[in-house]
């Protein structure tokens, strides 16, 4: 007995059983297990839920089942795993922040962006969504291969029909044995109008595609939880080769508060990134004193949306606090794309071309399959059809035939033999109706005979033709498009350190405008439509309350912005970096685009393309100091602000100007002194130097303005009272800086001290902005010419103890509000006004930017110039 088993046993090769067994595992894990087809982007437990719903008849229009029935007929017919994992499968097909388009629609608790686990299965619902029924579509017209269940008593589907290429508009991850896939999700649209471009250049050109042509239709990946990729060069790399690193940064913006703290609002996270962690880290953090001046986190997300809040100390600098948490925290996050997936069986890492690629020939064995499918059930009926056309022909003897025969067997021989007619066909006929005799009946007989014959015709021509069967299939997808398709959620902004985005952003004319408070926003010129003289205008943006336009200036998306703040420093970014928005839209704050230090406000912003030689930078302070530096000195601008100039402790910068050295100065004071002087008169000085003496300022006098004598023919000076008046500016003879210059305005208990000062011209309008935030907007034309030592007249009708807190002259020409693009107006172009001589005009476009770019727009600037001026000689 003992040698009996002895027998039995057999020596082995351990280190062999050991590598077939785990290579068996591996490719098990591989083929059947983590990775999913290129063909419908599905793994087979994700297929195999998908088909036993569709089996259960749980369609979008049915009621929700319990997802225990599911998961129980999902194991017990073809996946032969743990419940859990079928469970796991189901809910996360369900989830909205994980899957872009939900193949499952899910009621109950199926879990959240925190974290949380779904509810178990005995309380959950489910059913297809709308869009999974495209991924079944056709599948019992013989789309796709069936086999054989793990007990062979059922039969499964080895890929779905996938009417839409599920697998980049869903994406998948996955871990195998020795690989792993990480696909981001895509746009439906996008992806869809990828496939359309292969189509189109097959159809009408005869040729490939370049993966070039499809980076400009897919932009990138598209979360499902929104977010910004930073820069194209990890999308690039990873469309090209099938791998790269996408960095993804969470939607932020940072709100003042009370007090004048600030807050970081965060709205959108990263893919897959956990709220609930996330907001642990975060405290961990200001724990652990790595990130100082958070104050406050809360979690204020509800229904409508996501919202963490991070309140911030009066003091620090809300950008650095954020660059910090973009550091340390999953604010900013990278995914690792790696494009690998199944193709025959076999797993390959593929590049964009080579996934639509694979997508389309799958796409045309199901239409051709369906196509046959369609055809022979065509045949089939038209077959039977033309039997019963025959029997109506010969009715009578038919009848005879069948009344004189003694069963039907005998019946169908004799039918067969007399009219040459086939099994079917005589079966067909026996088992004929009486109301088949009518007339009508005979009618629809013969309308679907040529319905069919003309379908049947139809159809063999796209199994003919290879461009139909593409057609097909291109009208088809693009219907899904239009049905399930929806704007992108995940921007793609700028990276700093990605060279190549510039190379990407077409030159185009942009306007530029700030508010009072610090909104800015870009605008494309399309929003704005040119009307005929004595239009009334479009509406401009919305402002939220005692705010206005202080800047609008055009200039094109590759300049440089350079931003002047009262401490004396500068900042600068490209145009096409300030958000785009619309024409009524607030815009952003800028605190969220520079790095602005507890206190800096925005005193100036200026244009520039190049920094070239002979051009300047003034610049003039509130005691009185002028500078003035070579805008080279101003090239190279750090993210954090640069020292424009060195300022005294209790000296403000007030106003910046950009010149060619050959302006006219002026300075206003508050107690209403003016000095004029040439800019020659003040010697060129370094970039962190402190000036010299512009003008002598008597004790409590401030500068409270100055501009150029390009600006316009006459200074309009306003005082805090509400008064205000015109000046010639030829009233004001020149002299040398540093002196205490002339009375501008006579300054009485009724006027009040001066608030503001512009150089304007006759069709100019003003703006007035009272300290309870009243806002009146007047002519120029309205107001008083009058000579220097004069108080002016009453501009605003005032209520006690409130005074004009500032002025700002309306930067758009009053006939062009609606922007023909030659006349919105920055600064230094005003000058090319009609009131203004034509050689004054070409003065002042000369100061303006002469980039290649801006030639067309200032010829047709100095153009209108010169004829509005011809027009004003011929009036007089």
């Amino acid at each position: 007995m003992d040698d009996k088993i002895f027998d039995q046993i057999h020596d082995v090769d351990l280190k062999k059983t050991m590598e077939s067994s785990y290579i068996d595992y591996a490719m098990s894990v591989i083929a059947q297990r983590a990775l999913p087809d290129v063909r419908d982007g599905l793994k087979p437990v994700q297929r195999r839920v998908l088909y036993s719903m569709i089996e259960l008849n749980n369609g979008p229009d049915k009621p929700h089942r319990k997802c225990a029935r599911i998961v129980g007929d999902t194991m017990g017919k073809y996946h032969p795993h743990g419940d859990s994992s079928i469970y796991g499968a189901l809910v996360n097909m369900a989830q909205d922040w994980s899957f872009r388009y939900p193949l499952v629609d899910g009621h109950g608790n199926f879990g959240s962006v925190d974290g949380d686990g779904a509810a178990a299965m005995r309380y959950t619902e489910a059913r297809l969504s709308k869009i999974s029924m495209e991924m079944l579509a056709d599948i019992g017209k013989d789309t796709v291969d069936f086999v054989p269940n793990f007990d062979e008593t059922e039969k499964e589907p080895t890929v779905l029909p996938s009417r839409f290429p599920n697998l980049l508009v869903n994406g998948t991850t996955g871990i195998a044995v020795g690989m792993a896939t990480n696909i981001p999700p895509h746009n439906l649209r996008e992806v869809i109008n990828g496939v359309v471009k292969i189509i189109d250049n097959q159809v009408l050109e005869d040729r490939g595609t370049d993966i070039e042509e499809l980076l400009t239709i897919v932009k990138g990946p598209d979360f499902p939880t929104g977010g910004t990729i930073l820069g194209t060069a990890g999308i690039n790399e990873a469309y090209r080769t099938g791998r790269g690193k996408v960095r993804v940064r969470a939607v932020t913006s940072i709100e003042p508060m009370q007090n004048g703290k600030n807050r970081i609002v965060v709205t959108e996270l990263p893919y897959m990134v956990n709220k609930a962690r996330l907001i642990e880290k975060i405290a961990e953090l200001v724990r652990d004193k790595k990130i100082d001046g958070i104050t406050d986190l809360r979690d204020e997300s509800d229904r409508q949306g996501m919202r963490i809040c991070i309140e911030l100390r009066r003091d620090v600098n809300p950008n650095v606090v954020l660059n910090l948490l973009y550091k340390h925290t999953q604010l900013q996050d990278t995914f690792g794309v790696i494009m690998l997936a199944l193709v025959d069986n076999q797993p390959k890492v593929l590049n964009l071309y080579e996934m639509l690629n694979y997508y389309l020939i799958h796409q045309e064995e199901v239409v051709t399959r369906r196509t046959k499918y369609d055809l022979n059930k065509a045949e089939e009926r038209a077959h039977i059809l033309q039997g019963l056309l025959t029997a109506l022909d010969n009715i009578d003897e038919v009848i005879n035939i069948i009344r004189s025969s003694k069963n039907t067997q005998e019946a169908k021989d004799r039918l067969m033999e007399r009219f040459s007619l086939t099994d079917v066909q005589a079966q067909a006929i026996v088992d004929m109706r009486l109301r088949a005799l009518t007339g009508l009946e005979r009618e629809k007989l013969e309308n679907e005979y040529a319905e069919l014959m003309e379908r049947i015709t139809e159809l063999k021509a796209i199994l003919a033709d290879k461009k139909k069967l593409l057609g097909v299939i291109r009208e088809e997808i693009l219907l899904i498009a239009d049905k399930y398709g929806d704007d992108r959620r995940t921007s793609i902004g700028f990276d700093e350190y990605d060279i190549s985005m510039e190379d990407l952003i077409p030159v185009t004319n942009t306007v530029i405008t700030m508010t009072k408070l610090g909104y800015i926003k870009r605008m494309s010129l399309d929003n704005f439509r040119a009307q005929n003289r004595g239009g009334k205008g479009i509406k401009g943006m919305e402002t939220i309350d005692d705010d206005y336009i202080e800047e609008l200036l055009m200039t094109t998306s590759h300049h440089y912005l350079m931003f002047f703040t009262n401490t004396g420093r500068v900042y600068r970014m490209k145009a096409y970096e300030i958000p785009e928005a619309s024409r009524t839209a607030r815009g952003t704050a800028i605190i969220n685009l520079l790095q602005l230090q507890p206190g800096e406000k925005i005193t100036a912003v200026i244009p520039i393309r190049e920094y070239t030689e002979g051009h300047f930078l003034f610049m003039a302070t509130k005691k009185g100091i002028v500078k003035k530096t070579p805008i080279t000195d101003y090239a190279n601008v750090r993210k954090t602000g640069l020292a424009a100039i060195n300022l005294r402790e209790d000296d403000e910068l007030i106003e910046v100007k950009k010149t060619d050295n050959n302006q006219d100065i002026f300075l206003v004071t508050k107690y209403g002194q003016c000095i004029r002087f040439k800019e020659t008169d003040v010697r060129k000085t370094g970039r962190t130097s402190m000036g010299v003496i512009g003008m002598n300022l008597t004790d409590g006098d401030e500068v409270v303005g100055m501009q150029m004598e390009s600006q316009g023919d006459s200074l309009m000076i306003v005082s805090e009272k509400g008064l205000g008046k015109c000046t010639l500016i030829s009233e004001f003879t020149t002299q040398n800086r540093g002196g205490k210059g002339v009375k501008c305005y006579k300054i009485t208990e009724k006027t009040g001290n001066i608030v503001g000062v512009k150089a304007v011209n006759h069709d100019n309008e003003i703006m007035l902005i009272t300290t309870e935030g009243i806002i009146i907007r007047i002519k120029v034309a309205d107001t008083a010419l009058l000579g220097r030592i004069t108080s002016g007249v009453k501009l605003i009708n005032l209520d006690e103890n409130v005074t004009v807190a500032s002025i700002a002259k309306v930067r758009e020409n009053k006939e062009l509000e609606t922007a023909d693009t030659s006349e919105l107006l920055t600064d230094e172009e005003e000058a090319a006004s009609a009131a203004l001589a034509a050689e004054n005009a070409k003065k002042a476009a000369g100061q303006a930017d002469n980039s290649e770019t801006d030639d067309e727009l200032m010829e047709e600037l100095l153009k209108r110039a010169e004829d509005d001026a011809r027009d004003d000689s011929d009036k007089e």
